[in-house]
């Protein structure tokens, strides 16, 4: 007896997902305001390859047998390791590096794709997700940070979150300064300026008495564990939580000046702070939408200058039932040094990230998407005869509608099971189904049936005479009339669907 063979387990890889059409749908709509908004700003988009080399990603060198921390690696035919892209900075360095002689500078572009990161799933944490990413390379100028911000608001209000966000900007050269000005400048002391960055970052979890230990000899938590901290004393503790506790920068502005006043750094960072403060308020952005905010330090390891975030500011219910604010859907700043590594000269640049499929949470979240985003289901073109000439008849009245933008589709599979035929339409929620038989064909006319207004139809039709002793919303038509009757349903049909929402 021969053996069966194992069947193949279809299986989905642990921290990817399959995306349906409405998810998909609501993502283009949703890039596609994207894009207007900064092609509107004189943005050009340009796109990178998944794959990089993988020293050109920076952050993780091969410098082991197989580099996998982190990325996605393969070596390609010469033996060079590639990986998939970790995000769309690195890959833009690279090509302006690349093609620096005939590029515009300033060279402002956008592109939008998925990133990979090598790393443990978990919930909401997944290893392949999609960046929208703008930047401006060549303009050296805060304006040009400036304008980043400015853009992010034209962003998020375009998607219908006006009055729901705030942009907060810092500065990575104002930071330096607090630690210079408590003692902590100079490469000796790089670990040290680690662990209070990671402190500070803290802040909104822990608030500033536990941010207080941290800074200090620790914390312990619920749980018993401890964290080991920074070690400053109480002077410097000082210094560190008036920087990041900072409400109202107008009323502080002098005070971190005077914190920063021995370190160039710092004085150089709290006058561009001061100059995109400016910069934004003569455009008329004021601090509801664009707030200069010394508690925002995430990433600050890695930018130059300015730094930015997007905070949705609405609230949303947690998995544990706590209602919180929504938080960060994205982010940036000034990278001067990145492409300095491939052309050994600087390049200045700046630019912000958004995160895609977070953003799109936060909009369903607000209803922002859920009707705009739905697309209207083809029109069914049934089949009544199964022969060559019949089936050409068919599908000519469903390239007529198509060709009027109708979305539409002939029916394919097993057509002598008439019923087959309507519960498909009704699984697919086909609006209109187009018939026509032998005893219409003959007298030049078309049946077409509403199945938004007949929806009760029985899955017990089997045959064309059945069907036409019940006609549900059902109308007959000259041929000719095919494509005028079918807007004028679908329009009805559109409009009552209006009303219902109106009336809801």
């Amino acid at each position: 007896m021969a053996k069966t063979p194992n069947k193949l387990k279809a299986r989905l890889p642990r921290g990817f997902v399959d995306r349906s059409a409405a998810d998909i749908r609501a993502t283009d709509e949703m890039i596609g305001k994207i894009r207007e908004v900064y092609e509107h700003y004189g943005f050009d988009p340009v796109e990178t390859p998944l794959f990089e080399y993988t020293d050109c990603l920076g952050k993780f060198l091969p410098d082991t047998d197989r580099p996998n921390a982190g990325v996605f690696s393969v070596q390609d035919d010469d033996e060079q390791w590639m990986s998939l892209r970790y995000d769309l900075t690195a890959p833009l360095a690279r090509h302006v590096a690349e093609n620096i002689n005939e590029i515009q500078l300033p060279y402002r572009t956008y592109r939008a794709g998925y990133v990979f990161r090598n790393e443990k799933p978990g919930p909401g944490r997944f290893r392949q997700f999609m960046q929208f990413d703008a930047d401006s390379i060549g303009a050296p100028g805060v304006q040009a940070d400036a304008e980043m911000c400015m853009m992010f608001a034209d962003t998020l209000d375009a998607l219908g979150l006006k009055g729901q966000y705030i942009i907060r900007v810092n500065n990575r050269k104002v930071l330096d300064g607090v630690m210079e000005a408590i003692g902590l400048g100079g490469d000796e002391n790089a670990e040290t300026r680690l662990t209070v960055l990671r402190a500070i970052d803290k802040l909104d979890k822990f608030g500033t008495e536990g941010v207080k230990l941290l800074l200090g000899e620790g914390r312990k938590d619920e749980s018993g564990d401890f964290t080991k901290g920074a070690g400053l004393n109480a002077d410097q503790i000082e210094k560190v939580l008036f920087f990041v506790s900072i409400t109202s920068y107008a009323e502080s502005a002098e005070a971190l000046a005077e914190l920063v006043a021995g370190s160039e750094n710092g004085r150089s960072g709290v006058a561009e702070l001061n100059d995109i403060r400016a910069l934004v308020e003569s455009a008329g952005y004021g601090e509801d939408r664009i707030k200069i905010d010394p508690s925002v330090v995430r990433g600050l390891e890695y930018y130059t200058g300015p730094v930015y975030e997007a905070e949705l500011t609405f609230d949303v219910t947690n998995e544990k039932g706590e209602k919180v604010v929504f938080g960060s859907v994205g982010g940036g700043g000034r990278y001067d040094g990145l492409i300095k590594r491939f052309t050994g000269r600087d390049v200045p640049a700046t630019g912000f990230s958004i995160g895609v499929s977070r953003l799109m949470t936060a909009l369903k979240n607000l209803g922002k998407l859920s009707s705009s985003s739905e697309v209207q289901e083809p029109v069914l073109v049934t089949v009544m005869d199964g022969d060559i000439e019949a089936l050409g008849r068919y599908q000519k009245m469903t390239q007529t509608l198509r060709a009027a933008g109708i979305r539409a589709e002939m029916y394919q599979g097993n057509w002598k099971k008439f019923g087959n035929q309507l519960k498909y339409a009704d699984r697919r929620n086909c609006p209109l189904a187009i018939i026509q038989g032998s005893d219409e064909r003959a007298a030049g006319e078309i049946q077409i049936k509403d199945l938004i207004e007949g929806k009760r139809l029985s899955g017990e039709i089997t045959d064309n005479v059945t069907w036409r002793e019940s006609r549900p919303a059902q109308h007959s038509v000259k041929e000719a009339e095919l494509v005028a009757t079918v807007r004028q349903l679908l329009d009805q049909q559109a409009e009552d669907t209006r009303r219902q929402n109106g009336d809801n």
